[in-house]
């Protein structure tokens, strides 16, 4: 399932945005006219970013090539990498198609990186209106289309059952609307060995987790139109609260030391050993937890929700897009549209329902990006699969697949995502508060946003 997990930003890449800011101007189409889709593509597909193996990745790429046997597939395995990429276009030998994470097309597109898609859209007949909206409004920039999405990571509260009954909590006091009420939960929950954390009660994950807490508070992290918002006071407050229940469990050093030490894709993970009692994770953690049935895990499971007690979660994923320069334009949008279409994700879920019966398991779900495909596999896959906890996390994720929303797309979403993560960074390691972390992240990532439209 790695490549399930591909949303995560690549902060490092921004170190490289500013000196390959000249990759090209925002109109170019790189020597490629993104128009010449009417045609059986051929030739050679370099792809770049796309490290998916397992038979949900296969079976999508067997689908192409089968559509598309004069084109030679060329996968340089690995995840995405902004120095590799952009070091490819500014030299005029970029790949022809690639796979990132949607929260960095903003920045990519403002500095003429990657190329606006409409026209491949059209001529390649991509129903748009089949992706989810909210992972559609992520590939935009003014009004553009940079990006074909796949993918559509939420998350929900994740938790162990046996943790609950040693501390004599109910599974509904694992709850984000009442604040301090789930502070108290938090103490009930943790446990401490030498003042050290033996067993974290509640994980917030920060500081990847920062928008979301943000989200629940009422925050904006980008407004509309792109520009950072960082140092809103419901975010500091955000902020400022998950900082205290890790104070509450021993600190940030020892409760992240201890954190670290999970072996979190292992059968004798946090659940098992009795680690963590309760945490927000993404969707695709619950098909990593199958195993730990057979160590007696008794998951159980309820929604992420704002103050309000309205279920939320931010989203993730990633997208296909063309870099400036791209010289095979055809096969790279036939390439986005089999991705993506409903019948290949179909044929994605078949293939995964081979290996649920191989493993003698059950399904968990596929969360696609593509609307309709999740819906008709939903319908035709998934069944009780007498775990009730297993089936309480699995709808919570189906559930909130509506609600969930994105952050505003920005010419300068790259920028704007590393300047959060080192503020609260910064606010965790307690080199500065809260207010004034994000005061100096705010400013920081004004000023990229400025010279983006300046420029």
């Amino acid at each position: 399932m790695k490549h399930l997990r591909l949303p995560v930003a690549l902060a490092a890449g921004t170190l490289v945005l500013t000196a390959c800011a000249g990759v090209g101007n925002k109109e170019d189409s790189g020597g490629s006219t993104p128009g010449s889709t009417d045609s059986t593509p051929s030739g050679t597909l370099n792809v770049m970013g796309f490290s998916g193996e397992d038979e949900v990745a296969q079976s999508r790429v067997n689908a192409f090539k089968a559509a598309y046997p004069t084109v030679t597939v060329k996968n340089n395995k690995g995840d995405f990498d902004a120095q590799q990429f952009l070091t490819a276009v500014s030299s005029g030998n970029p790949p022809d198609v690639v796979y990132m994470a949607r929260n960095l097309i903003g920045t990519y597109a403002a500095k003429g990186a990657i190329q606006p898609l409409d026209d491949c859209i059209k001529n390649s007949g991509i129903d748009t209106t089949q992706y989810r909206e909210a992972a559609m409004n992520e590939v935009k920039l003014k009004d553009k289309t940079y990006g074909i999405p796949e993918f559509y990571t939420v998350s929900t509260n994740l938790i162990s059952g046996k943790a609950l009954k040693s501390a004599g909590v109910q599974t509904s006091d694992i709850q984000t609307a009442d604040w301090d009420k789930l502070e108290q939960t938090v103490k009930k929950l943790y446990v401490a060995k030498s003042g050290r954390p033996a067993r974290i009660g509640y994980d917030p994950k920060m500081p990847d987790f920062f928008p979301l807490w943000a989200m629940a508070n009422g925050a904006e992290l980008v407004k509309p139109g792109g520009e950072p918002n960082l140092n809103d006071p419901k975010a500091v407050e955000a902020l400022q609260y998950t900082i205290k229940l890790i104070t509450d469990q021993g600190g940030w050093s020892n409760f992240k030391t201890f954190r670290d030490t999970f072996d979190l894709f292992g059968e004798k993970n946090q659940f098992t050993k009795d680690q963590l009692a309760a945490f927000p994770i993404e969707n695709w953690y619950v098909n990593v937890l199958l195993d730990s049935r057979k160590q007696g895990l008794e998951l159980q499971s309820t929604m992420f929700t704002n103050r309000q007690g309205e279920p939320i979660s931010t989203i993730g994923g990633s997208a296909w897009v063309v870099p400036k320069g791209a010289k095979n334009m055809n096969a790279a949008c036939q390439w986005a549209k089999t991705m993506t279409s409903l019948e290949t994700w179909h044929k994605a879920a078949e293939a995964r329902m081979q290996t649920v019966t191989k493993d003698k398991s059950f399904f968990t779900g596929l969360f696609t990006g593509n609307k309709k495909a999740d819906e008709e596999i939903k319908a035709k896959y998934l069944e009780p699969t007498g775990d009730a906890g297993f089936d309480q996390a699995i709808n919570n994720y189906y559930d909130v697949l509506d609600k969930a929303k994105s952050m505003n797309p920005s010419p300068a979403g790259a920028e704007i995502d590393a300047a959060w993560k080192n503020a609260v960074g910064k606010a965790l390691g307690g080199s500065a508060t809260p207010q004034a972390a994000l005061d100096q992240a705010q400013s920081e990532a004004k000023a990229a946003f400025d010279k983006v439209n300046q420029g």
